[in-house]
C-alpha cells in the first residue's frame, strides 16, 4: 500500500456548503466521519458556508472547526480561493441560477435533485456543464449505495436475469400523512415546480434504471394531490398545490428486449419513512431489495422445470467504499451518505481512475428525468400514454 492509501497524505478537497439545512448537515457529519472510511487517499473538508438563516450557519461554526468563511452571499463564497467545491441544497426554484453560477465559478459541484424546478431551468444547468467541461458536476442519490442495491447491481451487470419481466422501483414515505403538518417549500408549485413529489423523490427512483439504461419509451401517470390544504403556520389554511403522489407505468425498449417498468413516488405512503427499493423479475433470475429491511436481499434462480423459491438472505456489510465496521453490523441511510460522498470525491481525485466503478447520479441522468417527468405531466393533463425518443440525453 502506498503512502496516500495508509494515511500519511491524503487529498484535501476544500468544500463550501451552500443550504446548510438538514443535507448540509449530513454532509458536514460525514466529513466528520471520514475516518470511518478505509483505504480511500482523498479526504473533504469544509471551509465555508452559506445560507439566510444565522441559525443554520451558526450550527457549523459551533460543530465544524475547519469553517473559516460564512456569509449569507453564495457569490462571497464562490470568490474565495479556498473552496474548490461546493454541496448545493436549495429550494427548487434556486437550482438554475445557483447551480450555474457555481459551476462557471469553476467549482466542482454535488447538488441535490431535482437539478432545476423544470425542464427549461435544466437546460440552464445543461449548458453551464457544456460550457465548463473541466468542473465534475454530480447529483445526490444515496440509496444505490447500500449494500443489498449494490447487489443487484453486480447481478444486472453480469445480465443473471435473463429475458427481464418486468421492473418496479420506487421511494415511499409517510410524513405528509399528517393534516396538521403545516405547509412547506415543497408544497407550493412556485418553489418546488409542477413535478411536486417527482421532482423531490425520482432522482433516488430512478438513478439506477436509467444508470441500466432502461429508458421508459412511454410513460402512462397516475399524479395524486392527497392533501389539497394545509395549516399555514399563522393560524390559517393554505392551498397544497403540489402532487404528493405519483405512479408512472412506463414501457422499456432497449436492443434485446421489452418490458413494463413502474415506478412510484410517493410523499403519503402509510407506514413508510423514506421506503427505498427495487425488484427486477426475470426468465431466468428476480431480486429485491428495500431500504425497509437493510439487512436482506431477496432472490429467486429459476432453471426450465426447476423449483421457483425466493430466498432471504442478510446483506453484510459490504460497501463500495471498505470501512472498519465488520460485516456481521447493519448498514444505514448515515453510511449511504457516507458512501456517496466518497464516491464524489473519488471523482475529483481520480476522474476516471476511481477506486471503485459506480459513480453518483450524473447531471445527464438528471436531464432524462426531467424529459420523463415532464412527459408525466403531459399525460396526467391528457389522460394519454407519452412517448418518449431517446437521442441526446439532455
Amino acid at each position: 500500500m502506498n503512502s496516500a492509501m495508509s494515511g500519511t497524505s491524503k487529498r484535501i478537497i476544500r468544500f463550501g456548503v451552500i443550504g446548510c439545512g438538514l443535507m448540509g448537515k449530513e454532509f458536514a457529519s460525514a466529513a466528520a466521519r471520514w475516518l470511518h472510511l478505509q483505504q480511500v487517499d482523498f479526504q473533504p473538508v469544509i471551509v465555508a458556508v452559506c445560507d439566510m438563516n444565522p441559525d443554520a450557519t451558526a450550527w457549523f461554526q459551533a460543530n465544524v472547526s475547519s469553517v473559516s468563511l460564512v456569509t449569507t452571499d453564495y457569490k462571497e463564497l464562490l470568490a474565495s480561493p479556498d473552496v474548490e467545491a461546493v454541496y448545493c441544497a436549495v429550494p427548487h426554484n434556486l437550482h438554475a441560477e445557483l447551480y450555474a453560477d457555481i459551476i462557471a465559478a469553476g467549482k466542482h459541484l454535488l447538488a441535490e435533485k431535482p437539478f432545476g424546478i423544470d425542464a427549461e431551468a435544466n437546460d440552464r444547468i445543461q449548458q453551464a456543464i457544456a460550457a465548463h467541461p473541466d468542473v465534475l458536476v454530480r447529483c445526490s442519490s444515496e440509496f444505490p449505495f447500500f449494500p443489498g442495491a449494490m447487489q443487484l447491481v453486480q447481478w444486472v451487470q453480469e445480465n443473471r436475469f435473463g429475458r427481464i419481466i418486468e421492473v418496479e422501483a420506487g421511494f415511499w414515505h409517510s410524513s405528509d400523512l399528517d393534516p396538521t403538518k403545516p405547509i412547506n417549500w415543497k408544497r407550493r408549485i412556485a418553489s418546488n415546480g409542477e413535478y411536486g413529489c417527482m421532482g423531490d423523490l425520482g432522482m433516488h427512483v430512478v438513478h439506477l434504471p436509467l444508470r441500466f439504461g432502461w429508458k421508459p419509451t412511454s410513460v402512462r401517470a397516475l399524479l395524486s394531490n392527497v392533501m389539497t390544504e394545509r395549516p399555514d403556520g399563522r393560524g390559517g389554511i393554505a392551498p397544497c398545490e403540489t402532487w404528493d403522489n405519483a405512479i408512472l407505468a412506463c414501457e422499456v425498449n432497449t436492443p434485446d428486449q421489452q418490458f413494463p417498468m413502474v415506478l412510484s413516488m410517493k410523499r403519503i405512503a402509510p407506514g413508510h419513512a423514506n421506503s427505498w427499493f427495487l425488484r427486477i423479475v426475470g426468465t431466468d433470475f428476480s431480486a429485491e431489495f428495500t431500504t425497509k429491511l437493510p439487512k436482506q436481499v431477496a432472490y429467486l434462480p429459476y432453471e426450465p422445470g426447476g423449483a421457483q423459491a425466493w430466498h432471504v438472505v442478510d446483506a453484510p456489510y459490504k460497501s463500495a467504499y471498505p470501512t472498519l465496521t465488520g460485516a456481521i453490523f447493519e448498514f444505514g441511510f448515515s453510511d449511504s451518505i457516507l458512501q456517496m460522498w466518497a464516491a464524489f470525491c473519488d471523482e475529483i481525485a481520480h476522474r476516471d481512475r476511481m477506486l471503485q466503478p459506480f459513480r453518483c447520479a450524473t447531471p445527464d441522468e438528471a436531464a432524462m428525468s426531467h424529459r420523463l417527468f415532464s412527459a408525466a405531466l403531459e399525460s396526467q393533463r391528457t389522460g394519454n400514454a407519452i412517448s418518449l425518443v431517446w437521442g441526446d440525453p439532455a
